[in-house]
């Protein structure tokens, strides 16, 4: 079988699906199956580096999450670390901060978590949704963020259009997301992604398909240069990619 180009790629694109609809169901049943062990997983596979990509991407819009009046969006946020992330930034209790996403297990630990992870800030609300089609007007939002959900989505271009929709004129994105270093550490890397994450994640929370669907994804994500174009042919202006970790993961930014 014939390799595909990346730039061919349209979207996530789990086992057994074969179009957009059933790609978008496959992976809505995975995150819903390892909901209840999702946290765990994220903070133990990934050594809790994990946080300090959250907090670092948020600290990247401190700019955005300083205007008392701002109306931020976390997309595809899962059980809400990211959003969690961009609350504990905002200077002000009036933020407007909206986590979405549309597996409605992972809402639910999101909401869960609300109130010790905000201490006194206020607390975020969530709503259930789909990246691709969302329930909001044109223009709405200062900021749409999304940590390791966007490469999930069953059409990338779809989603960046859509989420250049949703922003007001200045507007920022900033997606988290994992690459694929070089060099020494991207053999390592590809080692411990594609032997040992999966057998671990599928120990602990005792479902195969999310964790050996996993490394997949990340491999057929599209890489920076390719992510950045995909972006400016969407429509944003200034967009940028921030390495992280040795490129392990990195933070796209563009603005309308």
């Amino acid at each position: 079988m014939p390799e595909i180009s990346k730039s061919s790629v349209v979207g996530a694109a789990p086992e057994g699906a074969n179009d957009t609809r059933s790609a978008a169901r496959a992976v809505r049943e995975m995150f819903t199956s390892i909901a209840p062990r999702y946290d765990l997983l994220n903070h133990v596979l990934s050594f809790n580096v994990d946080r300090l990509w959250w907090r670092g991407a948020a600290r990247a819009f401190r700019h955005i999450l300083s205007r008392p009046d701002a109306r931020i969006l976390d997309l595809c946020c899962g059980t809400g670390d990211m959003t969690f992330a961009l609350q504990r930034q905002a200077a002000k209790d009036s933020l407007q901060i909206l986590g979405a996403d549309f597996s409605h297990a992972m809402l639910a630990r999101a909401a869960a978590k609300s109130a010790p992870a905000t201490g006194n800030k206020a607390i975020p609300r969530w709503i259930e949704a789909d990246a691709l089609n969302l329930p909001f007007p044109d223009g709405h939002f200062d900021l749409v963020t999304s940590a390791f959900g966007f490469r999930n989505l069953a059409d990338y271009d779809s989603g960046l259009r859509e989420i250049l929709r949703v922003l007001r004129a200045d507007g920022e994105c900033g997606i988290l997301d994992f690459g694929e270093p070089s060099g020494a550490m991207g053999m390592l890397y590809r080692f411990y992604f594609k032997q040992v994450l999966p057998r671990v994640g599928t120990l602990i929370s005792g479902v195969r398909g999310p964790y050996a669907y996993l490394p997949a994804s990340v491999e057929r994500f599209p890489p920076p240069e390719e992510m950045l174009s995909r972006m400016k042919g969407a429509g944003f202006v200034e967009a940028t990619w921030t390495p992280y970790t040795f490129g392990i993961a990195g933070l796209y930014r563009g603005k309308k």
